[in-house]
C-alpha cells in the first residue's frame, strides 16, 4: 500500500491517529528552516485544521510549503482531515480547501485524534482506495 504524508502540531492528536493506523507515514516538519519532504510515490496527506472562526488559516503554514513543491502535489490522490467539532463549519476544513485546491478527493474526516472506529475505517477505507485507484497522476 503506497505512503502517508502528516503534519501534527504541538498537540500530537494527528500524529496519535496516524501511529494508530500502523502505515508507512512521512511526518512533516513543524520547523520553519527544516525543508519539506518530497515524496517518491503516490500518497495521501493527513493533516489537522487551523481555521479562525471565518475559516481563515486552515491549512497550516507546513503544509502549504509541503505541497507548494510540485512533485508533491501530483503525487498526492487524498486527503483526510482532522478537527473539532466544537467549531461547526469549520470542522476539518483544511481537508476540503486542500481536495479544492489539488483537486483530489477528501477521503476521511476525524476529530481529534481519532476514535477506534475512525482508525478501523481509515485503514479499511485506505486498502480499498488503493486496490480501485490508479496509481498514476489524476
Amino acid at each position: 500500500m503506497p505512503g502517508l504524508a502528516y503534519f501534527s502540531s504541538g498537540s500530537g492528536n494527528t500524529a496519535r491517529f496516524v501511529a494508530r493506523l500502523d502505515l508507512p507515514a512521512t511526518r512533516l516538519p513543524l520547523r520553519k528552516d527544516a525543508a519539506p519532504p518530497v515524496m517518491t510515490g503516490p500518497f495521501v496527506l493527513v493533516c489537522p485544521t487551523y481555521a479562525d472562526g471565518e475559516g481563515r488559516g486552515a491549512v497550516a503554514k507546513p503544509v502549504i510549503r509541503f505541497l507548494n513543491i510540485e512533485a508533491n502535489r501530483t503525487l498526492l490522490r487524498g486527503v483526510i482531515a482532522g478537527g473539532n467539532r466544537n467549531f461547526g463549519d469549520t470542522f476539518a476544513m483544511a481537508g476540503k480547501v486542500i481536495a479544492a485546491k489539488c483537486n483530489v478527493p477528501v477521503l476521511y474526516r476525524f476529530e481529534l485524534a481519532g476514535t477506534d472506529t475512525d482508525i478501523a475505517r481509515v485503514r479499511a477505507g485506505l486498502e480499498t482506495f488503493w486496490e480501485n485507484r490508479c496509481l498514476t497522476p489524476a
